[in-house]
């Protein structure tokens, strides 16, 4: 759907929009959050990250999930379809435009090989978010950094954050 979203969004006319539109906002209201979303993103919030959800449904379905769920406190930045004029990269590199973020200090949630190699293309550090133990294991190949439950998202985060402060060693065992 995305690509031919992709490919085609130019010669749809305003009743296939809107039926689009439509559709995916009755996708929303079947949907659910993990129990771990909220505690996340709250832990996540205080850390004093900028959050921002991109996403290739349409502004409305965004807010609707959004409004839903009681996360719009949490994001800094949305960025969906309607907003960008386009789909998949689209969303990414709008929502680093609006945030200032620079790709090289930003993580990406992804659970998808698709995911993947977009935020590839925006220049993101990629975390595969492990939904499905078969698909985790086949996309485990392109050695993205992985998770299986928000839950371990900002100890992932405090553990590169370490790293990164961290002094190198030289050869000749002095520190940088």
């Amino acid at each position: 759907m995305l690509t031919l979203m992709e490919t085609a969004n130019e010669t749809w006319d305003v009743s296939a929009v809107q039926k689009a539109e439509e559709l995916e906002v009755q996708a929303v209201d079947a949907a659910a959050v993990y129990e771990d979303v909220l505690p996340a993103l709250a832990e996540l919030k205080e850390m004093g990250l900028t959050l921002a959800l991109t996403s290739s449904l349409s502004h409305r379905a965004c807010s609707r999930f959004l409004e839903r769920f009681g996360l719009k406190k949490y994001f800094a930045a949305v960025s969906a379809r309607a907003d960008d004029g386009g789909v998949k990269v689209a969303p990414l590199a709008r929502a680093l435009t609006v945030t200032s973020l620079r790709p090289d200090e930003t993580l990406f949630l992804a659970d998808t090989l698709e995911g993947i190699k977009i935020g590839g293309v925006v220049g993101l550090n990629v975390v595969l978010m492990m939904n499905d133990p078969d698909e985790a294991m086949r996309l485990a190949e392109y050695n993205p950094a992985g998770i299986v439950s928000l839950h371990e998202l900002p100890d992932f985060i405090r553990l590169v954050q370490s790293e990164v402060r961290r002094p190198t060693q030289t050869p000749s065992g002095t520190s940088d």
